[in-house]
């Protein structure tokens, strides 16, 4: 059975089972299933700690993607950790960016194609960022559209500091447990999580976060603002406003629009509590109420 059909089948089961829970999925990992996730892995990417290049792994390709078929299956894989750089941000501060090794960026792959499919069932079409079928452009879109459509007059622009870096790993868990408990793939995302960052020559521990940079990250971070934001604006918040209200998010950055000033400014309130309950800090001077 080919790989997309595979996935095909996944995102069927998801979709007509919200509340399942999938206990097996790593059975479906198989060589053709490595050989996919080798294909759409990135060849001309910076290395990782182990300065293999795509162009070194491919010369015995076959046998390393048997053992390391192998090593994921039995738990014997073991997550190396990530590459620290810093590239210069526009404001003349630096911005850390994570580089995991090839093998390491290909295997996250395999999981991000399992896992995609049941979470591409139960995201919201108010988040934009990292989805296949996604775009900053419809993100913008949409946003013009609640403003216009929706008698929009307030913006709560919101900006989370550090929010990569600040990713409880055990909320992360629990919002895993909802859709997710296969023990192979959990151990894999639980590896990943703890495989610390070489910074220079220190290797520092992973307590919290997700390392930007990693082809995982992005999901993981897209899962735990979804239970943390999207649901909850969803199903408890808007309810609740006098007026007509929307989201918008493109990944850590979004925009919530509102018809009455009341409303916003509620929830600008309750955000801060919200987000601290998972461990997340609203960045004081880049979160704005705008008219």
């Amino acid at each position: 059975m080919i790989v997309s059909t595979k996935q095909q089948q996944i995102a069927k089961l998801a979709k007509e089972k919200p509340k399942l829970v999938f206990t097996s999925l790593n059975h479906l990992l198989n060589i053709e299933w490595l050989y996919e996730a080798y294909r759409l892995t990135r060849k001309d990417g910076a290395v990782g700690i182990d300065g293999e290049t795509a162009r070194d792994y491919e010369q015995h390709l076959d046998a390393n993607l048997q053992s390391l078929l192998e090593r994921v299956k039995s738990g014997r894989y073991r997550a190396p950790a990530i590459r620290r750089v810093y590239i210069p941000k526009g404001d003349g501060k630096l911005r850390p960016l994570g580089i995991p090794t090839f093998e390491d960026k290909l295997v996250q792959r395999a999981v991000v194609m399992l896992l995609e499919p049941v979470y591409e069932q139960t995201f919201y079409d108010c988040s934009f960022g990292f989805r296949p079928g996604y775009s900053a452009h419809q993100a913008l879109q949409s946003l013009r559209n609640h403003i216009m459509d929706d008698g929009g007059k307030w913006v709560l622009d919101v900006d989370i500091q550090q929010y990569f870096d600040t990713i409880e790993h055990t909320q992360l868990r629990n919002f895993l447990d909802q859709r997710v408990t296969d023990g192979v793939i959990r151990k894999m995302i639980d590896k990943w999580l703890k495989a610390g960052v070489m910074d220079g020559s220190k290797l520092k521990k992973s307590v919290i976060g997700t390392p930007q940079g990693g082809v995982i990250s992005p999901l993981l971070a897209n899962i735990y603002l979804h239970y943390v934001l999207d649901e909850w604006f969803a199903n408890s918040v808007k309810p609740r406003m006098l007026g007509r209200s929307s989201l918008t998010r493109f990944a850590d950055d979004f925009v919530m629009v509102f018809e009455h000033y009341e409303d916003c400014y509620r929830v600008q309130q309750v955000l801060t509590k919200r987000f601290t309950r998972y461990g997340l800090t609203l960045h004081p001077d880049k979160t704005r109420r705008v008219d």
